[in-house]
């Protein structure tokens, strides 16, 4: 493994401390004391702790892999839950003990960091408008529920997974993911016949009552 550069050494340690810690509960000095180099030589790289942070943020985007969503050489329900699966594995390597960093951040923002918060929305908006493109390539091959607001839902599965992201921490297990993934994916299938008659029950009755004056028909023939 090549050796790391001392810029590299700085980020690796801030993505470590800021999601052990926070934002605001991690200072430059945390960060330099893990990663083993000089306070001074932080200044040499970051004017400030926010630039580093949106540093940070940029990186664990790479790391959750949004970018899975556009992968045309996937299945869209597979891509979909792929992502998430990703991420899950991500939060396995640290026990459950640590959720989603974007929403640590989330919970920080303030008039005082418009870098992250701008930072944050775009990504955001950027991750939902990949998941609502994937539930409407999967609308259009008829693998989604094609009455679903693709928009919607899209936005759904974010703040759902944030909700499971924080239940798996109080757990520390993986079972309000399991939640997330059987709730939400039963939500995106395409009803099946049976309970699409279940679910119209005005056209389930027309249904009847076509198939009633069909066997009078054929009586009277007789």
């Amino acid at each position: 493994m090549p050796k790391l550069s001392t810029r590299e050494k700085i980020v690796s340690a801030a993505v470590d401390r800021f999601h052990a810690l926070g934002y605001s509960a991690c200072g430059v000095q945390e960060i330099v004391d893990a990663a083993g180099v000089p306070k001074g030589s932080f200044y040499n790289y970051f004017k400030a702790k926010e630039l580093l942070a949106v540093e940070v943020l940029g990186a664990y985007w790479q790391d959750v892999r949004i970018d899975m969503l556009a992968d045309n050489s996937a299945a869209p329900l597979e891509r979909i839950r792929g992502h998430f699966e990703h991420i899950a594995s991500l939060y396995a390597g640290f026990g459950y003990e640590r959720g989603c960093l974007i929403g640590k951040f989330v919970q920080e923002l303030s008039e005082t960091t418009p870098r992250i918060r701008q930072d944050v929305a775009g990504e955001v908006a950027r991750w939902i408008g990949l998941l609502a493109s994937a539930i409407r390539e999967g609308q259009a091959d008829g693998s989604i529920a094609r009455e679903l607001d693709a928009d919607k839902i899209a936005r759904f599965l974010v703040n759902s997974w944030g909700g499971a992201a924080a239940g798996m921490k109080i757990v520390r297990s993986r079972a309000p993911l399991d939640d997330f993934f059987s709730t939400t994916f039963s939500l995106l299938l395409p009803p099946s016949p049976s309970s699409r008659a279940r679910r119209n029950p005005v056209q389930r009755s027309s249904v009847d009552k076509r198939r009633r004056a069909k066997r009078a028909a054929a009586r009277e023939l007789r």
